[in-house]
């Protein structure tokens, strides 16, 4: 009996627990039926049956990986993201098992903050991770709303970034984070304090490295001045929103993002599931959706429920099929064909969705794909600059 690493989606560890006539070779179509658990590396199965398709031309298996701006720290390309859904939407053995499946599928970068689910989020996440080993994953988590009732549990304050960041490693589990980040621009707050604590944070060894959440053009500009002028650890990455139908980051934000070493990771690419093409025009929304959680997910969507997006949404299921692709496939390699793009944020409520949502690692989408999406979403995408946005004052 042989089983083709290639067919098997690139992965390269079979663990044989029953069958130890199973041995690896190079035959490219297999049907049969195996008394046995086969683990791999990127993506556990668990079968009696396993069926190989052959490969797709042109499309690639197997988790890939990518720098962070021009730091050198590699990230996997798709993230695990819990904004909203660990601790509101599952429960947290559901949250946990979906965490659990994203490492299973190949993902190492998994990121979070502090205010999510009211700081539950980091907590199970926390939890999720006991016993992995840390040096096999990249952790990232964000400072700036408010995680308490009092003027200083808010903000980028020198207070509140070091009060914070010692709360998130203990919720965590953590001794160190990979990734922090000013989770939005606080204009209450003079720019070099924020900057200084973040520098220090990294030479006490609680940070790698240091990012931003939608900062606009000048706000990112000033920063790294003051960074190159004082000598302050540098910025690797931005975390905007960006997806097929809102780009208001091309203009302005990516290009000096580009000319500074900062990579994206980007949240939201499915448009909070309206790219998959689950909501349809004039019809209900589904049951347990984004769209019916009342303690965050439905505001965040509100803007893509009318019929205008949702009937062009319709438009890229065509292009999706002619890809191979589910039209969330679709959606996430799309914003990874913008090379400056680190790494592409997903979050799920069930690991299925996970496994789903990983197959577009690697997918390269030709010029011709492209300029079909365009001409699909055309009237109703969003790229205006001055939609990036911080609370003025803040939080």
């Amino acid at each position: 009996m042989t089983l083709s690493p290639a067919i098997l989606g690139g992965w390269s560890v079979l663990r044989n627990a029953g069958n130890p006539a199973l041995t690896v070779a190079g035959q490219r179509w297999i049907h049969t039926k195996l008394p046995l658990k086969i683990e791999l590396l990127s993506c556990r199965l668990d079968t009696t049956t396993l069926r190989a398709k052959r490969q797709e031309p042109g499309r690639r298996v197997g988790m890939e990986h990518r720098k962070l701006g021009n730091s050198g720290l590699y990230v996997s390309e798709i993230s695990y993201g819990n904004w909203i859904t660990h601790g509101s939407q599952v429960e947290q053995d559901a949250a946990i098992k979906c965490v659990r499946t994203a490492l299973d599928c190949g993902i190492t970068t998994l990121d979070t903050a502090d205010v999510y689910a009211a700081t539950k989020a980091e907590t199970v996440l926390g939890r999720a991770l006991k016993g992995v080993r840390r040096e096999s994953y990249e952790l990232f988590t964000k400072v700036y709303w408010p995680t308490g009732p009092g003027k200083n549990d808010r903000g980028l304050s020198r207070k509140h970034i070091m009060e914070s960041v010692h709360a998130s490693l203990k919720r965590l589990n953590t001794d160190h984070i990979d990734l922090y980040q000013f989770h939005r621009f606080d204009y209450e707050t003079p720019l070099e304090e924020s900057l200084s604590a973040f520098d220090d944070l990294i030479r006490q060894g609680k940070v790698m490295y240091i990012g931003f959440s939608e900062w606009t053009a000048p706000q990112i500009s000033a920063a790294v001045k003051i960074q190159k002028e004082l000598g302050y650890n540098r910025f690797v990455s931005s975390q905007p929103q960006y997806s097929a139908l809102w780009r208001v980051i091309e203009k302005e934000v990516d290009p000096i993002c580009r000319t500074n070493g900062i990579g994206h990771i980007v949240w939201s690419p499915i448009a909070q599931g309206v790219l998959t093409g689950k909501y349809l025009p004039g019809q209900k929304v589904p049951s347990g959706s984004r769209a019916t959680d009342k303690k965050g997910g439905a505001g965040m969507i509100e803007r893509w429920m009318n019929d205008d997006v949702l009937s062009a949404v319709q438009n890229l299921q065509p292009i999706a099929a002619a890809e191979g692709l589910t039209m969330g496939q679709l959606a996430i390699a799309w914003v990874l064909q913008n090379q400056n793009v680190s790494s592409a944020i997903i979050g799920a409520t069930k690991p299925a969705q996970i496994k789903e949502n990983v197959k577009a690692s690697g997918v390269k989408l030709s010029n011709e794909t492209l300029k079909a999406i365009d001409k699909a979403l055309n009237s109703v995408i969003e790229r205006d600059p001055k939609k990036t946005t911080s609370p003025n004052p803040r939080a």
